[in-house]
């Protein structure tokens, strides 16, 4: 039992780890933005906030087939099927490039028109755009790095995503200083230089990732023209399985992502003071999520390693002291947030007003932090680990689109209540998507091997 437990936390934070502090760095990446900018006043932070909250759409959808991949990579590695990780390498890396090429297409041609359905002030939507346009041109290369990610950490090499994300948050930390404000040389480009340093940071970070993926003695015969047909050659029993897989995460997470573009389109329309405190604590609620974003990478892949192997009982035990972990760890953070949240909100160059409401809705978050981390760990990584993604799909359509969208226009447009009570009572649906994943975790019928 002793060597089982080692076992465990050996996995998780050899996996966790890594993840954890990626993700931490990306955060930051958005929390320097946000900081720089908010030198800039309220306009420019909304604007921003907007811009960046469509191109999530993306990042989400991007993230659904970097979750395909992942539970089928896991459970490859698990069985040893050398073949299975190639042609499931192959197959995401073609659907997210096909996705980034959409989205790029959109962004574009049409930022203006997307951003009209944000906000009706004209000033916010001309930053919005200009920042989107310019932030779109990285979708492509997101795909390339995101799946390689994806790859790299399942074989056991997590280490290496992490060292280009730190490599890639330098590039925009000292971007944005001499972009933003004009230092160096440069002309001050306030939004757009913001745009341009993140374009630039990702295209770092994409090299470094590719150089350490090609590198690699596990992924190097990957390029052999002969191993990329065969790996897009699928039989009809492959590309049913693989949409089985797919098809539910994509329709659940660009659902997912639409109701928390529905709740963008509600802080926005309250006016663009409320919607710059709401921006202000992005950066805090993706760097606590974060913190955790470990634990649902590590759920999924040490998971799907055990299902691989046909060893549920070991997967339902490492199953709940993932779940545990994830909730002792998120009841610390909000205590932290509710302590030093004040500290945050000070730092931006906004009015009082604003400032005192986005330390508002930073207690809301920190009160719903501990269930939305507990749902991230087994939707977005104990579930789906057995590919029964279907269950997640039906899970979040009705926590956001049957409770959190409609009670969001409800308390701000038919009771009127200020942002942070709308934002507390629309994350009540985190509550309804945990009541109902519990039940799924109980029933196992999650388990299962591909």
């Amino acid at each position: 039992m002793k060597k089982g437990e080692n076992g465990f936390r050996a996995d998780l934070i050899s996996i966790a780890l890594p993840v954890t502090l990626q993700s931490l760095l990306q955060s930051s990446f958005s929390m320097v933005d946000q900081i720089m900018i908010g030198q800039l006043g309220s306009e420019s932070i909304a604007g921003i906030g907007l811009g960046g909250k469509f191109a999530s759409i993306y990042t989400v959808v991007l993230g659904a087939v970097a979750a395909a991949a992942g539970i089928m990579a896991a459970q490859y590695v698990g069985a040893e099927d050398e073949k299975g990780v190639g042609r499931s390498f192959y197959l995401n890396l073609f659907v997210s490039l096909l996705l980034a090429g959409g989205f790029l297409a959109v962004c574009g041609l049409f930022p203006k028109g997307v951003m009209s359905l944000y906000t009706q002030d004209e000033a916010v939507r001309a930053q919005a755009a200009v920042y989107l346009r310019i932030y779109a041109v990285s979708f492509p290369l997101t795909a390339i790095s995101t799946i390689m990610t994806v790859f790299l950490r399942c074989v056991g090499k997590a280490a290496f995503p992490l060292v280009a994300s730190f490599f890639s948050v330098l590039l925009n930390t000292g971007l944005n200083y001499l972009l933003i404000f004009g230092r160096g040389g440069f002309s001050p480009m306030g939004v757009r230089g913001a745009a341009i340093a993140s374009l630039i940071a990702q295209a770092g970070a994409f090299g470094v990732t590719a150089v350490y993926f090609c590198r690699d003695s596990v992924f190097r015969s990957y390029g052999r023209r002969d191993k990329i047909h065969a790996a897009l050659r699928l039989t009809a029993e492959d590309r049913k399985q693989y949409l089985g897989i797919l098809a539910p995460i994509l329709v659940c997470e660009f659902m997912w992502s639409l109701g928390e573009n529905m709740y963008a389109v509600i802080y926005g329309r309250l006016g663009t003071e409320p919607c710059a405190a709401m921006t202000m604590t992005g950066p805090v609620q993706g760097l606590m999520i974060g913190l955790l974003s470990g634990v649902s990478q590590a759920a999924g892949i040490m998971i799907g390693r055990h299902l691989g192997k046909e060893d549920y009982d070991m997967a339902y035990r490492d199953s709940k002291k993932l779940m545990g972990c994830g909730l002792a760890g998120s009841a610390v953070l909000s205590l932290l947030l509710l302590w030093l949240g004040g500290y945050y909100v000070s730092l931006y160059n906004v009015e009082p007003q604003v400032q005192r409401t986005a330390y508002m809705i930073l207690v809301a978050f920190a009160i719903i932090s501990p269930i939305k981390v507990q749902n991230m760990i087994l939707g977005g990584g104990i579930i789906r680990s057995g590919g029964m993604t279907r269950y997640v799909m039906w899970i979040d359509m009705i926590g956001t689109w049957i409770f959190g969208v409609p009670l969001g226009f409800l308390a701000a447009f038919v009771w009127k209540l200020p942002i942070h009570q709308v934002y507390f009572i629309l994350s009540l649906e985190e509550v309804v998507r945990l009541s109902i994943s519990l039940a799924v975790f109980r029933r196992k019928s999650w388990m299962r091997r591909l």
